[in-house]
């Protein structure tokens, strides 16, 4: 509020109108007119300016990473931390070495913290944080036969689906394929000049760089296809000017393809906290001999002791500082001058070991998910006659069109069924006489022709605790690390659930129950989460919100949501029916059925087509019918939708099929558009080109 304003005096009287007017003010609670300002004063002088605030955070480019943890009290942990270092989530269980990832997401690990191990920890970016190594979901190498000693630094192919090993104390580089577990001899070793501590494998160009302990970086050319050569092509040592040796005792390695750069970590003495350095080496794919690097950091303001492992993104190099307990950054390492060069960020952390960027896994839809028309390297089939003969176990790639084999693969079993992730490996179901199981074998879709099943590159899930009995058709869902299988046995018919990581005697992480009814083959598909089942009686089994729901923790769905039943002008199709292929379209809401009828019969087989396959429930109108003595089907036991055009395996006659434009189709005994001779074929799945990319 306003301050009332002194009378004024005229000739020592007081105005009464002055007087008048501030009583009113006074009253009124200030509602006058202030008067003039008076002058302003004359300036204070200037206040001490305040303390420097502190440095913001560097803009790194926004990006994931993963550390693994090697102190006495985190061992066994790796971190997923932000591009400050940030801690996000803590995973337990683990090893406490060198760590990569393969395309679909999983972390590889090595350890030497007991024994010499490499496991592989499923869809690390799904699981929560305090999730632990489970060997129901995780798998993992280890054992005497292994040769494991003390395995630091891995890489992976991830084209060719191999991991390569830097084993320190056996001075060697050991090979495995990537879907291999268990106590199991590696595929190849090369042995080293000195002990190795890293590595990096350049899918590319097949070349592999190896980082020694004795300051010398060796350069295997053409390493895979020369059989795993045993002698290095070049070997390069970083030296200074005067022709001098700089480097002492090489750990950390990072490539950067698009300058052909290569960084390089050197630890020094490992009991001194500060001489560890980095070295910038240019034209690495050609370089030989001694090499004057580019750029060579070291010195007390780098913070460099023992820089155990390092990690390139774009042109920001994060080290593993593990003497000085720090993440270290430097934000422009192939550019700036030589010298004492502070990191742009120090973040603290305990006994860092190794890093490695948290990536995106491959995009690419399942091969059972296909919702448009896809380029194929062709189609596989595999083989199971009813008395064992040459083509027993037999996976074939036959071309698109049907008219020849570009490739053989033995998973050496009794085949049922055959499908692949998106990054080309196998998933097969096998029967024997009393138990069943699935084998998991390395790019067969891509590389592995003229080979077989060999516990160095593939694996096998079987035992008891399987529940597999009689496996028969079966999916695999690769973004969530899930393989779906019919289970046909006739006490505990239904749908097992295993995680793809998994292996030997696996226990499956979800049940769907079909009982009394028994399935042949089973189509998830992740846009709607629902599993659809093909049973033997002739009908469907929808099961919804699967993924959901075990997450959820549920392990049994102990019904079916819906039950879709085909029918001709809304009656049933009459006996004998007995479904067996089965693939959903999401993007045309289309299922896509064959049925084989009677078995015995090899002239009355069916393929059907429903529409508006994700709300049906009950009897169902079959959109198109192909039935008849021209369309060659007795016994269709499984198929598979191109997005385009419909592949049979039909197993009675003894054929591959092709039903061209399928969803479009006239249906009736129509012949096939293309056809192919293939000795009792089980089942058939497709192979799109983009499995043959990183």
């Amino acid at each position: 509020m306003n301050t009332v304003k002194p009378t004024r005096y005229i000739s020592g009287t007081l105005s009464l109108s002055a007087l008048t007017l501030a009583m009113v003010m006074a009253l009124s609670g200030c509602n006058g007119d202030d008067g003039m300002d008076g002058a302003a004063g004359q300036a204070g002088s200037n206040g001490e300016a305040g303390p420097p605030g502190q440095n913001g955070t560097p803009g790194f480019s926004a990006a994931n990473f993963l550390v693994s943890n090697n102190g006495s009290s985190n061992s066994g942990t790796v971190d997923v931390v932000d591009q400050n270092a940030t801690a996000l989530k803590r995973l337990q269980g683990l090893n406490n070495e060198g760590i990569a990832l393969d395309p679909l997401g999983n972390l590889l690990q090595a350890g030497d913290s007991t024994n010499g191990s490499l496991k592989t920890f499923c869809h690390i970016a799904q699981r929560p944080d305090g999730a632990a190594f489970d060997s129901n979901v995780d798998r993992e190498i280890t054992g005497t036969a292994t040769g494991l000693v003390n395995p630091k630094g891995i890489a992976v192919s991830k084209k060719l689906g191999l991991v390569f090993i830097a084993d320190q104390n056996a001075m060697q580089v050991t090979v495995y394929g990537a879907a291999a577990a268990g106590n199991t001899e590696p595929l190849a070793t090369t042995t080293t000049e000195a002990m190795p501590w890293d590595l990096f494998y350049d899918d590319m160009n097949d070349r592999l760089y190896v980082a020694l302990t004795n300051g010398v970086l060796s350069v295997y050319d053409n390493y895979v296809s020369s059989d795993y050569a045993a002698m290095p092509t070049r070997s390069i040592t970083p030296v200074n000017a005067e022709g001098m040796q700089v480097s002492v005792n090489l750990h950390g390695i990072a490539y950067d393809r698009l300058s052909d750069k290569l960084v390089l970590s050197d630890v020094g003495s490992a009991s001194d906290a500060s001489d560890g350095s980095l070295f910038v080496l240019n034209n690495i794919s050609v370089a030989d001999g001694e090499v004057i690097p580019s750029r060579v950091i070291t010195g007390p303001a780098t913070q460099l002791g023992n820089p155990v492992d390092i990690v390139l993104s774009g042109t920001e190099l994060r080290v593993a500082e593990k003497a000085n307990d720090a993440i270290l950054v430097f934000a422009n390492i192939f550019s700036g001058q030589s010298g004492d060069i502070a990191p742009d960020l120090i973040t603290s952390a305990l006994k860092p070991e190794s890093l490695v960027q948290l990536t995106t896994p491959k995009q690419d839809a399942d091969i059972s998910d296909s919702t448009s028309p896809v380029v194929l390297l062709g189609v596989a089939v595999s083989s199971n006659p009813t008395a064992a003969g040459p083509t027993t176990g037999q996976i074939s790639r036959v071309n698109a069109a049907l008219t020849s084999e570009l490739s053989q693969y033995n998973a050496m079993q009794n085949i049922e069924s055959v499908t692949f992730d998106i990054a080309g490996d196998s998933y097969t179901s096998f029967d024997t006489a009393d138990s069943g199981g699935i084998v998991i074998s390395n790019r067969v879709a891509t590389r592995r022709n003229g080979e077989q099943y060999t516990a160095a590159q593939d694996r096998i899930i079987s035992g008891s605790n399987t529940g597999l009995i009689s496996p028969k058709g079966l999916d695999v869902d690769s973004a969530t690390g899930l393989i779906f299988v019919a289970e046909n046995n006739a006490t505990s018919p239904g749908v097992l659930i295993y995680s793809a990581c998994a292996s030997g005697n696996a226990a499956p992480l979800l049940s769907l129950n079909t009982a009394p009814a028994r399935p042949w083959d089973v189509d998830y598909d992740p846009a709607t989460d629902k599993a659809f089942v093909a049973l033997t009686n002739g009908t469907v089994a929808v099961f919804n919100e699967v993924r959901s729901k075990w997450l959820a923790g549920v392990t049994n769905i102990s019904a079916a949501n819906s039950i879709i039943t085909p029918a001709i002008n809304g009656t049933a199709v009459a006996a004998p029916t007995n479904l067996h292929g089965i693939d959903y379209d999401f993007a045309s809401d289309v299922l896509m059925l064959s049925d084989v009828g009677s078995a015995a019969d090899a002239s009355d087989g069916k393929v059907y087509v429903l529409n508006n396959a994700g709300s049906a429930n009950g009897l169902t109108e079959i959109a198109v019918n192909i039935v008849g003595n021209n369309t060659a089907l007795g016994n269709p036991v499984d198929i598979m939708y191109s997005g385009q055009h419909l592949y049979v395996a039909e197993k009675s006659n003894n054929l591959v099929l092709r039903f061209d434009n399928i969803l479009s189709s006239g249906g009736g005994n129509i012949a096939a558009d293309a056809s192919y001779v293939f000795t009792a074929p089980e089942s058939v799945a497709i192979v799109p080109v983009y499995l043959n990319t990183p």
